[in-house]
């Protein structure tokens, strides 16, 4: 059915999520999406003419919809996950979307309402501690918060109170899980790689083989640079996704939405827009820090989202007038799904987006630890003799 336009979308994005029944469901969604007459649904064999009179969207609405089928709760697994700094559950969304069942544990309210808004599984308000005893799991997961140590500074180490790895690693003391997999920002293993060190450290000499990767999830279907530092604890095997062949950009994700005001008060004024230039002219800015239909975006955050500053995001309208990010654009260029919906304010939802994993590559992650997961465990010679990987990058 329709195959060469089945293998142009396995090209394009390698997932294989809609095969069978799935993709009829998906392509009868997709048409809808073009506004393809009802007489045409029923031509299958009309089909990739019918897209191709389309072909200015298509890639546009195969973003949108892969999200949409791909990143769905479908509790397969009888592995139980705990998420911990859950956030609005970013990763717990892709862990879901590969079958498992979450339990998230976050302290910001807006952020716990909107995983039980969205999840199968149930996110508990509450600000973790050493000692907190949790329920039983079989897989750890979280984005431990973590403070820019400085060898200038206190040196606490595992011993500062504002840092959240050492309630993670009391969580796999406490819990033994088979895997747990955690996300920080790059330079964890950088300008605080002494402080990795001892996080890697004391993980390993509670019975885990480490890996660790920085991830850039432009390679994995996001349409972001965004470049996170992802570590793996097991007792058997463990590998990172492959690359995607194909970069998605900031018009096949928000393209039908780049033109479009739904506020007015998002649209700069020309103060903004001077402000900005100066500011990009003392920085020796060549082009705008815009966002551009035809590559993907910057690193989205809570600054630049919520905050109406000089690296805001924007994008310029046909007019050459420009304007800040709405929610939904913040939410795509994250890779999460439209239906997937936020509570809070808007600074609440944008602080939400800004602070999440990307489900894409959450889900992507997923199934590499399905995979390692199934796996027999090693000795307890063979973990303490595995060697530490040499490289961070893909």
């Amino acid at each position: 059915m329709c195959q060469t336009f089945f293998e142009i979308f396995r090209f394009f994005y390698g997932f294989d999520r809609v095969e069978g029944s799935n993709f009829r469901g998906f392509l009868v969604d997709l048409m809808s999406h073009f506004a393809i007459s009802s007489c045409l649904r029923s031509q299958f064999v009309s089909l990739e003419t019918a897209l191709l009179e389309k072909c200015v969207f298509l890639q546009l609405i195969m973003y949108v919809t892969n999200l949409n089928y791909i990143l769905r709760p479908i509790i397969t697994e009888s592995a139980k996950v705990i998420d911990l700094f859950a956030g609005c559950g970013g990763l717990s969304l892709g862990f879901e979307a590969a079958g498992y069942e979450t339990i998230g544990y976050e302290f910001e309210e807006n952020a716990v309402n909107t995983y039980n808004k969205n999840l199968t599984g149930r996110c508990y308000l509450q600000k973790l501690a050493v000692g907190f005893e949790y329920p039983y799991a079989d897989i750890v997961i979280g984005g431990p918060p973590c403070q820019p140590f400085s060898v200038f500074g206190n040196q606490q180490g595992m011993e500062d109170a504002r840092d959240g790895f050492p309630i993670f690693i009391d969580a796999v003391k406490q819990i033994q899980p088979k895997v747990f997999l955690f996300e920080n920002v790059r330079n964890l293993a950088y300008s605080h790689r002494w402080y990795f060190d001892l996080i890697r450290d004391a993980l390993g000499k509670l019975g885990y083989m480490i890996d660790f990767k920085c991830l850039n999830a432009v390679n994995y279907g996001v349409p972001q640079n965004r470049e996170r530092m992802i570590v793996v604890g097991h007792k058997s095997k463990f590998c990172f996704p492959a690359m995607r062949q194909k970069k998605v950009t900031v018009g096949e994700a928000i393209g039908d939405l780049i033109d479009t005001i739904q506020d007015e008060s998002k649209i700069l004024t020309p103060r903004q827009d001077e402000y900005i230039a100066i500011y990009e002219r003392k920085s020796d800015c060549i082009n705008p820090r815009d966002l551009y239909p035809d590559r993907p975006a910057r690193t989205l955050t809570c600054r630049n989202l919520a905050g109406c500053t000089s690296d805001m995001q924007r994008v310029k309208l046909k007019d050459g007038r420009r304007r800040r990010l709405v929610v939904r654009e913040a939410a795509r260029l994250q890779s999460f799904p439209d239906w997937f919906e936020f509570t809070g304010t808007e600074i609440k939802q944008f602080n939400q987006i800004g602070n999440a994993v990307p489900p894409l590559l959450a889900y992507q992650l997923a199934l590499q630890i399905k995979e390692t997961y199934a796996l027999p465990t090693k000795s307890e010679e063979e973990i303490f003799e595995k060697a530490v990987p040499l490289t961070l990058f893909d």
